[in-house]
């Protein structure tokens, strides 16, 4: 297994979805966390339940590993100067850097210079393949059950639930493949395609390429979904995955407590039970489908009574079926599906 550092200064636990994904649900063997605002802490003391680790506050104070893994997904996927001390570090010890970002390591010329220097590797996980192309709209052949995670908004837990729901669905003895579509999805999976960063006329091609990779030989298929419909941002990626994916059915992702679009003050989120039609509408003309239930992210309740009353009223919202996959397991949404 993978000894590993995770970078997320400032942004532990709750804006490093890298980091955090990696912790719950990655194959690694996270050694270190760097986060210069929580040194001297564990991993468990600020997120219990998922792979502890010490937190240090540079790489220079971690133990040797194999790769250090930049663990913030920043709007933009910029790359920030303030990590250059870091990765440098990382670097001359000979220690490969995996990164999700748009801003490709590779293309840096000082840390190309220093990873063949001293015999490390740079891994752009969101550099897209070569050779996609459009859609054939063909995804809706395949035999699998398709359920595409949808959200009202980016950065709700969409993940998150596709990977719950990929695992449980395997414990109950069913084949179940998680279909990965973001960086860190990605490095969990260690497959899969980064659609953000991948032409607009090939998005929904390279959704129905993975589809049609799994699709013929799993009973379900989970589709990390990206964005939301009315993000001002990201709303073309997660047109392209709907489409390309033509998905049987949707699960709805929401954070209790979410009123404006994330990164944007001044668009407020419709009404939740809006986002069915508008995800159902959308996706008719190609493959119809439904929101068959909803995933209520409520990590920002500490009370258990309170948590399980927002996600009854999310339920009776919707229509549907709803609870928090992770905090009181996923067995709603999959009885809801199946």
């Amino acid at each position: 297994m993978q000894r590993v550092a995770l970078l997320a200064h400032d942004q532990f636990p709750h804006f490093a979805k890298t980091a955090v994904g990696l912790l719950r649900y990655g194959l690694f063997d996270v050694q270190a966390v760097i986060d210069r605002g929580n040194a001297g802490k564990r991993v468990r003391e600020l997120l219990p339940g998922v792979q502890d680790a010490p937190i240090f506050a540079s790489m220079s104070d971690a133990p040797e590993v194999d790769a250090l893994v930049i663990g913030i997904a920043n709007p933009g996927g910029g790359f920030a100067d303030e990590w250059r001390d870091d990765v440098r570090t990382a670097l001359r010890r000979g220690t490969d850097i995996i990164a999700g970002l748009h801003d490709f390591l590779q293309d840096d010329e000082e840390f190309a210079a220093l990873a063949v220097e001293h015999g490390a590797t740079l891994h752009d996980v969101r550099k897209p393949p070569r050779g996609l192309s459009v859609s054939k709209g063909r995804a809706r052949d395949v035999k699998a059950n398709v359920v595409l995670t949808v959200g009202t908004d980016c950065a709700v837990g969409k993940m998150t639930v596709s990977l719950e729901l990929a695992r449980a669905a395997q414990e109950r003895g069913e084949s179940a493949a998680f279909i990965p579509t973001g960086q860190t999805g990605i490095m969990i999976a260690g497959w899969g395609y980064p659609i953000d960063a991948i032409v607009s006329d090939f998005v929904a091609g390279a959704m129905e390429e993975m589809i049609l990779e799994k699709g013929n030989d799993h009973d379900w298929l989970f589709v990390e979904g990206q964005g939301s419909i009315v993000h001002p941002a990201y709303s073309a990626v997660t047109c392209g995955i709907l489409h390309g994916t033509m998905p049987d059915a949707l699960v709805l992702c929401h954070e209790e407590g979410r009123k404006v679009s994330k990164g944007f003050d001044d668009f407020l989120l419709p009404a939740a039970h809006e986002y069915i039609k508008l995800y159902e509408d959308l996706a008719r003309p190609l493959h119809p489908t439904t929101v068959a239930a909803g995933a209520l992210n409520t990590s920002k309740i500490a009370d258990e009574d309170e948590a399980r009353a927002a996600i009854d009223r999310y339920a009776e919202t919707l229509g549907v079926p709803a609870t928090d996959p992770v905090r009181f397991g996923p067995e709603a949404i999959l009885d809801a599906l199946a």
